[in-house]
């Protein structure tokens, strides 16, 4: 008997051996990558609840500020092809996008100009994909000037605004946005359901594959769980677990 149990527990260290050689832990360069954007006049501090909620799925994730309100949409798209140029080459794993609003038109121009080989998927919250009322209302505003920078004034609903001028997306693409506001002014330069910022039929894009209404503002649509959850499924699946609320 104590023969045939030490057979049968160096059979089970063997065994144990070849699996553990056959599954490999992943290094950060090949796992998945997201790469998260916040939106204007924000830092990456208003995104750091999501990118923790990625991180704990396993992603490793990218969070940093960029200087939103003091650039263009063309500016602010070559400080993130600066910031990611030594850092896409050397992985492995495929590598995703999560923005909030502007954000969202930065990374679109970004995909047109610098498309990854190894992209994944992407995620919009609240983006003003074709512009927004609030920007045709203010544009000429000096307050609104001053608070948004040369990026406030790209953002209308004109045929020649950045967003309508950078087409059908081609890339995976799921997008979330709210119709809750606090913001009455705001809202009632805005056509239907609205986030407070941007219309929820502004929001869509042509190529997108998902589109997902929540009850949430512009403004902290990007701090809900619920919101976190819809996001980590999307990257895994290419779709929303519809319903979210």
């Amino acid at each position: 008997m104590p023969l045939r149990t030490g057979i049968i527990g160096l059979i089970l260290l063997m065994t144990a051996a070849n699996t553990s050689q056959t599954s490999p832990v992943q290094t950060p360069e090949q796992r998945d990558l997201v790469v998260v954007l916040h939106g204007m006049g924000r830092t990456k501090l208003s995104m750091a609840s999501l990118a923790g909620r990625l991180e704990q799925q396993g992603y490793d994730v990218l969070n940093f500020s960029y200087p939103s309100t003091r650039s263009s949409v063309a500016s602010s798209t070559a400080h993130l092809h600066q910031e990611l140029q030594s850092r896409l080459p050397a992985r492995a794993g495929r590598v995703h996008f999560v923005t909030h609003s502007l954000g969202g038109i930065v990374v679109r121009a970004y995909l047109q100009q610098h498309p990854p080989a190894n992209l994944g998927r992407v995620v919009m919250l609240s983006p003003p994909n074709q512009g927004s009322e609030v920007v045709d209302r203010l544009r000429d505003n000096f307050l609104y000037r001053l608070a948004t920078g040369p990026a406030g004034q790209e953002l209308g609903t004109e045929k020649t605004s950045t967003p309508n001028t950078l087409g059908e997306v081609d890339f995976p693409l799921g997008v979330i946005t709210g119709d809750r506001s606090f913001n009455p002014l705001f809202s009632a330069w805005l056509s239907g359901p609205n986030d407070g910022k941007v219309s929820v039929h502004r929001a869509k894009v042509s190529g997108m594959a998902d589109f997902l209404v929540v009850p949430h503002s512009h403004s902290f649509i990007m701090r809900s769980s619920t919101v976190a959850r819809q996001v980590a499924h999307f990257l895994a699946h290419g779709q929303f677990n519809s319903p979210a609320a």
